[in-house]
């Protein structure tokens, strides 16, 4: 799929991916990086997915605006995408906060593409894509853009239809028959059902087309308002909405990856949704397809050697069943299962992995038992550690979830 059918528009739109959020609600998970720049699916950052889905879509001008400790953000998207053809006017820039207007930071999502407009100026689209950096979906946003266009809207807000319980910490909004929005609300204490579906609310993915010169004058007025909060979804899309032409656009209309007619789409913001995204990759057919050649996720990675396995004796056998196991990983005489290794992890012998994900560089000791845990990146997990095995303990040494998957970092290691 690509988006050539859409009568260029992908020439004349710039995205700007908002990727400077914390995630706090990952933890420790996000104590030395931004929520965008955390590891998933063996190889990649959260980050590869809303730019893998410009670059798909041919969209081609991106910006990539940064403020929450950037470092290896930034080192990932100028490494990883730095292959686009300057010369053909493609790019990816990072744009970190640079004070340009005052001596603030960014002080919302609006105000951060507020601080940017002389980018937007220079770039000089008929459209632009604001896109949220930390959620984990494939989507062909020149789907979007055709329709915005036709419908003459100024602003089209991607949704997805999602549990009720779980909207209070989406925005939510409700449409006409025409898909024109007639309301919206920002994380709302008791969030509206959908007509007809007492269960179902519509929420906003974070996903918005613009045209060009109605964000501009929008964040203009909305930065001096000095009773505003400068967010998109609290006062931005709000105050489009009031005025008209507002339309939502059904996230299945350009979703990549149905799973039994559901379109994908998760926001991986709490512990127990990461682990949950990670480890369903391990299941035969999982609800995300990462093996889909017609949408590659084509960020570079470095070159490392194939996973290892060795040994093959009784009680000391190098194996992993039903798991993602990336390069330069060696399992010596151990066993990985339902387990999600990335790069470089090397378990020795006598330990059992199951249904954890461990991150970047994690060395595992001799006869150490994980079960349902997330080991952060370079953690040395010492001989004959049990984690998952005895609730109390995990307790009182690492942060665990609602769900009782155990996080583990270095620091804590070292406590």
């Amino acid at each position: 799929m690509s988006a050539e059918p859409h009568h260029g528009l992908h020439r004349d739109t710039f995205a700007l991916v908002l990727a400077g959020g914390r995630g706090s609600r990952l933890h420790e998970l996000t104590g030395h990086r931004a929520k965008p720049a955390v590891p998933f699916a063996g190889s990649m950052r959260i980050i590869d997915f809303v730019l893998g889905n410009c670059v798909n879509s041919g969209i081609r001008r991106i910006g990539v605006l940064t403020q929450y400790k950037a470092q290896s953000l930034i080192r990932h998207v100028e490494r990883g995408w730095g292959f686009l053809e300057a010369s053909l006017g493609e790019f990816v820039d990072v744009v970190p906060a640079q004070q340009q207007r005052g001596e603030g930071w960014y002080c919302g999502t609006a105000d951060a593409v507020f601080q940017n407009l002389d980018i937007l100026r220079e770039v000089a689209p008929r459209h632009v894509l604001v896109l949220a950096g930390d959620h984990v979906y494939k989507m062909d946003y020149g789907v979007m853009l055709a329709e915005h266009v036709a419908r003459g809207a100024v602003l089209t807000v991607a949704c997805v239809e999602v549990p009720l319980e779980a909207a209070s910490g989406l925005g939510v909004m409700s449409v006409d028959a025409d898909d024109r929005v007639n309301a919206f609300a920002e994380k709302p204490a008791s969030p509206a059902a959908l007509p007809g579906r007492p269960g179902r609310a519509l929420a906003s993915m974070g996903i918005y087309a613009f045209d060009a010169a109605f964000l501009v004058a929008a964040l203009e007025r909305d930065a001096a308002d000095l009773g505003s909060s400068h967010d998109f979804g609290r006062d931005l899309i709000p105050a489009a909405v009031a005025a008209g032409r507002v339309h939502a656009h059904r996230f299945e209309r350009s979703c990549v990856n149905m799973v039994e007619g559901r379109p994908y789409w998760r926001d991986v913001g709490t512990l127990d949704a990461y682990w949950e995204a990670n480890l369903d990759l391990t299941q035969v057919v999982p609800e995300l397809n990462l093996y889909d050649d017609a949408w590659p996720l084509p960020a570079r990675q470095p070159s490392r050697p194939p996973a290892k396995f060795v040994f093959d004796e009784a009680g000391r056998r190098g194996s992993a069943v039903d798991s993602l196991v990336s390069g330069g990983c060696i399992v010596s005489g151990a066993e990985v299962r339902r387990s999600l290794l990335f790069h470089g992890v090397r378990v020795e012998e006598g330990s059992r992995i199951e249904e954890s994900v461990l991150l970047p560089q994690v060395r595992v000791g001799r006869g150490v038992h994980l079960r349902r845990a997330i080991v952060d990146r370079l953690c040395v997990l010492p001989d004959g550690l049990q984690v998952g095995i005895d609730a109390a303990a995990d307790r009182a040494r690492f942060r665990i979830s609602e769900r009782g998957i155990a996080l583990v970092t270095a620091e804590m290691l070292a406590r």
